[in-house]
Formats: C-alpha cells, sequence, structure tokens
C-alpha cells in the first residue's frame, strides 16, 4: 500500500478533473463526427486529433492521482452537447470549454497552492501553460474561419479552411515560447 501525499480534497479535485478531460474527449468527439458527417473532413480530421490530446490529459491526471497515493476512480462522463448549428457554433462552443477548463485547472492549482501541496502545483503548471495553448489554438482557428466565412467572401474560403484545417498543429505557438 502506497503512502497517500494528497490530501483528500486534493484527490477529489483531481479525480472531478481527470472525469472532466474524459469529457472534453468526448466533446471533440461528437464535434468530429458531426464535422465529419458535414463535409468538414479536415475539421473533423483536426478535431479526432484533439480528442486523442484530451485523453492523453486525463491519462496524465489518473497516473498522477495513483502515483501520488491516491486513488484514480473512474466516473461516468456526461453525454457531450448537442449538434453545434454550424460550423463557427461548433468553434465557439470548442473555445468555451476550453475557457471552462482553464478555470478548472486554475482551482486545482490555487488549491495546491493553500495546501502547499508543491508537487500537485507543479504537475498543474503543465495545464495552465498547457490551457493557454489550448485556447490560443482554438481562438486562432476561430480567427481563420470568421475571415473565410466572412460577408465580403460569400463563404468562398470555407473551402480552403477545411482543407488547411487538416494538416494544423494541434499546439499553439505562445510569444513567451519565442526566441527573441
Amino acid at each position: 500500500m502506497k503512502t497517500k501525499r494528497i490530501s483528500e480534497a486534493m484527490e477529489k479535485a483531481l479525480n472531478t478533473q481527470m472525469t472532466r478531460e474524459a469529457y472534453q474527449a468526448q466533446v471533440y468527439l461528437a464535434y468530429a463526427s458531426w464535422a465529419e458527417v458535414n463535409g468538414f473532413t479536415g475539421i473533423s480530421e483536426f478535431l479526432y486529433k484533439h480528442m486523442e490530446e484530451e485523453r492523453m490529459h486525463m491519462s496524465k491526471f489518473l497516473k498522477f492521482i495513483n502515483d501520488r497515493g491516491g486513488h484514480a476512480r473512474i466516473a461516468a462522463i456526461e453525454a457531450p452537447p448537442a449538434d453545434p448549428k454550424d460550423l463557427g457554433d461548433c468553434l465557439r462552443q470548442a473555445l468555451q470549454h476550453e475557457i471552462n477548463n482553464s478555470k478548472a485547472i486554475d482551482e486545482i492549482v490555487h488549491l495546491a497552492h493553500e495546501e502547499k501541496d508543491w508537487a500537485t502545483f507543479s504537475f498543474g503548471q503543465w495545464f495552465v501553460k498547457e490551457q493557454i495553448e489550448e485556447e490560443t489554438l482554438i481562438n486562432e482557428l476561430l480567427d481563420k474561419y470568421n475571415l473565410a466565412a466572412g460577408e465580403e467572401t460569400g463563404n468562398a474560403g470555407l473551402y480552403e479552411f477545411d482543407r488547411d484545417t487538416a494538416t494544423a498543429s494541434q499546439e499553439a505557438t505562445l510569444p513567451r515560447d519565442e526566441v527573441l
């Protein structure tokens, strides 16, 4: 039996976040399927890849909880939201999910700071940075969509936007990451 090195409150918060990451994967899976059946194969490919990334995040939480002597508890995952109305709605909803996820990560980091649980605080910092990247990535896609689907283009750019998204990076370059 391992020695438990996280509080009950932290174990509960981490388990909740692990389930939230699984839910995020379900959302991306549902949106990818919606995009695929609506002819947006590039967007669907991007979203399927992002679903895999969210599953990896879930696994990181699971391993961390167990490695700290806690018990990762697998819970039911809430059903994803209804299909988006259109591609813009899909991207706006994805961005809002990322923003909500960032707030949840911030709460874990805050709790770790209050408890002086520096191992979890350090672990949480990786996710803080990751969420900045996630929000930036989806926000940039939304900006490109808005340009491609703008009234002045008559939606002519959506085909190129969809095609280009298939090979889009799953990471965003943040200003602090660039070497001057």
